[in-house]
């Protein structure tokens, strides 16, 4: 009696034993294999490359991990209309999970090219004002957020800044892209603050680098060259590495201030540049593919407006023997001395 007790004890964890297997055999075979997520990212200039290690660096941060579940497809542009249509297509053809764009032409690309898909996308340094990225602020609508540019606001606080550093000035030259929706809207705020400040805004429209030039080289032609001081628009062609030479060169010859535009206009010789950072519109951006990926839809999500920062070029400031104000200094960022 004992003997058959034993039999069906053992026989009882056998059954027992092999259920657990099957249990867990079954239960590996269920298992969803963890989501690998593909991103497409186009930077549509050189000097704005560094917005995507921002986003990668808080991407990993909030536990995406480049080559575990999250793939990066990063293509790099310069100012390349046609290459921006053709990334943007082939994101889409690719059918990757969400598409980073930045700044305004790329991001306006990579929303056509997704129209009737579900890939969403998320911009940086874009332009939402008279561009139709975005349906508001608020609510973009679609599938398209992200971290705008703020052209208007901006340029008039470098004008503000301008008149700080260059009291003297009465007339301020700006060059621009008349085509461009970041320039055209940024006027709309800017002339009326310059016609209220008592100064002249000498408004000279060029189409390329070319033709930014002849206009330079005309003025400086000319005995009076009718300007005091400079102030970069919020366009690519102003802020190109060609377009911004050529302008400091002229001002460079005739000892004429530059307000600048982005970061890289104060290293090359203008007296300043008050623009969001790169790395921090990046980590901006980053919140939002997060949130999108935990299944917030894009259009529903606001668009962030980033901080913009002063960095002032103490050394151009005194070489053109003007002054700075301790309250100035105390609210720059940075201080290239």
């Amino acid at each position: 009696m004992i003997k058959g007790n034993q039999i069906r004890f053992r026989r009882q964890i056998l059954y027992l034993t092999l259920l657990a297997v099957v249990g867990v055999f079954l239960s590996s075979c269920s298992e969803k294999k963890p989501k690998v997520y593909r991103v497409g990212i186009v930077s549509g200039a050189e000097p704005f490359a560094g917005i995507a290690d921002g986003f990668k660096a808080k991407m990993t941060e909030l536990g995406y991990v480049e080559g575990e579940n999250i793939i990066y497809d990063f293509q790099r542009l310069n100012a390349d209309r046609a290459g921006e249509e053709r990334v943007a297509k082939k994101f889409v053809a690719d059918k990757v999970d969400l598409i980073f764009a930045f700044p305004t032409e790329p991001a306006l690309a990579a929303k056509a090219a997704t129209q009737g898909t579900n890939i969403p996308v998320v911009f940086a340094l874009a332009g939402v004002e008279g561009t139709g990225l975005v349906e508001t602020v608020p609510h973009p609508g679609g599938n398209v957020t992200g971290v705008r540019y703020p052209g208007p606001e901006s340029t008039v606080k470098r004008f503000e800044f301008l008149r700080e550093l260059v009291p003297h000035a009465k007339r301020i030259l700006i060059t621009y892209d008349p085509n461009y929706p970041n320039a055209t809207s940024a006027l709309q705020q800017l002339r009326p603050a310059v016609s209220s400040s008592g100064l002249k805004l000498v408004e000279n429209p060029v189409n390329n680098v070319k033709e930014l030039k002849a206009a330079l080289q005309k003025r400086a032609a000319l005995d009076d060259i009718g300007i005091d001081a400079i102030l970069i628009m919020p366009d690519i062609l102003n802020n190109s590495p060609d377009g911004f030479r050529a302008i400091h060169k002229f001002a460079d010859e005739h000892k004429v201030p530059i307000g600048g535009g982005m970061d890289f206009t104060a290293d090359l010789g203008a007296m300043f540049s008050y623009v969001p950072d790169n790395i921090d519109q990046g980590r901006l951006a980053a919140t939002l593919a997060d949130k999108i990926f935990k299944g917030t839809p894009a259009g529903t999500i606001m668009v962030v407006t980033p901080e913009s920062h002063l960095r002032l070029n103490y050394k151009v400031i005194k070489e053109l023997g003007l002054d700075v104000s301790e309250g100035l200094l105390n609210r720059a960022d940075e201080i290239i001395r």
